[in-house]
This record gives structure tokens, sequence and C-alpha cells, in this order.
């Protein structure tokens, strides 16, 4: 899928943290798509706002549906190399492009993950099952 967006400017932009959960998956799910496909961005879908998140490496994007060729907001700046441990949260800046965008993030910081957890359990994972025997203990 190819996708064109356009961004000027942010209005605003703002320090803000991620749950370590939400990065991680984000980021896990983007591994599996460049490990399987090749692909260096991944497509979320936040159907209860009509939005589409696109993670790539650096950065993740948000589109709203009404405006497909413009770009709302996006999380950036990451500081992953500020924690101690995979399951703190991460500090990043939100980039606002526009005036409407200050409205939702409240609201995506709920249903971004919920997004995130839909996707997740889409993918198969393509590994043949073990099956392990254990020893018969009525003997």
């Amino acid at each position: 899928m190819e996708l064109t967006l356009y961004r000027e400017e942010p209005i605003l932009r703002e320090a803000r943290h991620l749950p370590a959960a939400t990065y991680n998956l984000a980021h896990l799910l983007l591994a599996r798509s460049m490990q399987s496909g090749g692909q260096s961005c991944v497509f979320v879908p936040i159907r209860s706002m009509q939005f589409l998140a696109i993670i790539d490496q650096d950065e993740i994007v948000f589109v709203d549906r009404e405006l497909p060729g413009l770009v709302q907001l996006a999380w950036q700046a990451f500081h992953r190399q500020e924690r101690n441990a995979l399951d703190e949260r991460i500090q990043f800046e939100t980039a606002y492009y526009t005036q409407e965008s200050l409205g939702v993030i409240s609201r995506l910081i709920g249903e971004f993950p919920k997004a995130l957890q839909a996707q997740a359990g889409k993918e198969a994972t393509h590994e043949p099952a073990v099956v392990l025997n254990f020893p018969d203990r009525s003997k």
C-alpha cells in the first residue's frame, strides 16, 4: 500500500509519556512486518475514531479518514535509550499539525493500544508447533 501524506510545521509540540506495553507492541508489529514482507511501516486502523496510525522506525503518525492526505499529529523523538528496563514508560514528543488534533489526543491515547491489540491478534505466527511428551505418571 502506498500513501502520500502532507504536513506543515506543527502548531504545537509537547512532551508526553507512552506506556511501555504500547510502545513495545507497536515496535513488535513493525519488526514482524519488516521480517515477513520487508515493509518499513505498519498501518493500524483505529476504527473507533476513523483514524489510521502509521508506524515506522522514527515516528507514529495519525491520519483522519475525513482528511486522508493530511497528518493530524505525530508521535516523534522517542527517548528509547533513557529507559533502564523494557517495562518502563517512554518519553516522546507529540507534534500537532491541525487544530482538530488538539482535541483528539486524550481519546487517541486510549484507543491506540486497543487498535494495536486488535492488529496483533490478526497476525498469526507461522512457526511450527512443538508437542512436548510428558512421562506417564500412572506407572
